[in-house]
């Protein structure tokens, strides 16, 4: 019996009509869909896929919201060993994640793991979080030679990444939200700056001028700031 695939598909920031037409595709094709459990209760991922998903074919795969490496590289051991199995039946398996699977994404841990034991597994883009977001807001990320950078707001300090000439993304930003304004503000930087909270979900906020932002916004929380010229 030959090894099935794994296909880690990104299925995008949260409109359901985000969903490419390969990854719709994957979802009805597959054998065993592969859901990051969080233990929160909702899952964001499979939510957006749930009309392309027959639920009997769905595995919930713990992936917990912490930052202890020991216990992430467990999970992700956990996974993969399962994952693996399912390979070994010659299923195929596809293994949701938000946005897109390189960016940031718990899959790619998942992903390393199954390759490095000699199976076959593809990354299969999605929308990104913040393209959506400046799709949201009307603007462009950059335009002609500017750059663009991308920045996860909650893991550091992002000082540092604001002594480079560029537009920024601030990802995750959650409950450093306020640290962050305080930071652009004292760079001159914040009346460049806007946010969208849970694009394209339910509870979407959406804030033209992040100064005017008085409260501690959630997880899905994306700032884009235009560098002033």
């Amino acid at each position: 019996m030959s090894k099935g695939i794994l296909y880690g598909l990104g299925v995008g920031p949260g409109d359901p009509e985000l969903l490419t037409l390969k990854g719709a595709r994957l979802l009805r094709e597959a054998d065993v869909v592969a859901v990051p459990d969080k233990g929160s209760g909702e899952k964001t991922a499979l939510n957006i896929v749930k009309d392309h998903v027959d639920e009997s074919k769905v595995i919930y795969c713990p992936t917990p919201m912490v930052r202890d490496m020991a216990v992430l590289d467990g999970a992700y051991d956990q996974i993969a060993d399962t994952v693996c199995a399912l390979l070994d039946e010659g299923k195929t398996v596809v293994f949701i994640t938000l946005g897109d699977p390189a960016i940031y994404s718990t899959y790619v841990y998942v992903h390393q793991r199954v390759v490095a034991r000699g199976y076959e597994a593809e990354l299969v883009p999605g929308v990104p979080s913040f393209c959506a977001v400046a799709a949201r807001l009307g603007m462009p990320l950059c335009e002609r030679s500017e750059r663009l950078m991308i920045v996860p707001a909650s893991h550091k300090d992002v000082d540092d990444c604001l002594a480079v000439d560029a537009n920024y993304v601030f990802m995750k930003a959650g409950k450093d939200i306020t640290a962050l304004q305080e930071t652009l503000a004292n760079r001159n930087l914040l009346s460049g700056a806007s946010m969208v909270e849970n694009c394209g979900m339910d509870g979407e906020r959406v804030y033209h001028k992040f100064g005017e932002l008085d409260a501690v916004s959630g997880y899905f929380s994306v700032v884009v700031v235009k560098h002033p010229q």
